[in-house]
């Protein structure tokens, strides 16, 4: 249990195959926009901006903005998403073949795809990071002899 947000800690994973087989860990029915930023600790502005860009799409009951289940496991994307390294026009684009209903194979290959394609290029980052990393530790020996040596 994720104590700051209030929800249960789920691997990218269980999100994916919650949103495909359609199944869903609440037994709510209705979220305000508060509910939603306290379970995924996001602000208001946030969900706001994700409702502009069109991943989300709250009907009104007068000036509030109330949210189904299935905004909440579109958020729930989004915010997977986002954390492994997607654009939102990503995310936007995975999001909006499952709308088509054509059947979530599209989806799932489209999908399939694009997580093997970040994986290469956080592969790809953590190389790069790990051969910083190295560099760095070389050069802070190198300055801290010096250090040594002058003292």
């Amino acid at each position: 249990m994720n104590a700051r947000a209030g929800t249960h800690e789920t691997s990218i994973s269980e999100e994916i195959e919650l949103a495909v087989s359609g199944r869903d860990d609440t037994k709510q029915a209705w979220f305000t926009i508060g509910d939603l930023a306290r379970e995924f600790n996001v602000t208001l502005r946030t969900l706001r901006f994700y409702e502009d860009k069109g991943l989300i799409h709250p009907r009104r009951d007068g000036v509030n903005r109330v949210y189904g289940r299935r905004d909440r496991a579109r958020l729930k994307l989004v915010l997977m998403g986002k954390r492994v390294g997607f654009s939102l026009t990503e995310i936007r684009e995975m999001l909006d073949l499952y709308d088509l209903r054509e059947g979530h194979s599209a989806q799932l290959q489209l999908a399939l795809r694009k997580f093997n394609e970040q994986i290469g290029l956080l592969e790809e980052q953590k190389r790069d990071i790990e051969k910083a990393i190295e560099e760095l530790k070389r050069t802070v020996e190198i300055v801290g002899g010096m250090l040594k040596s002058r003292a």
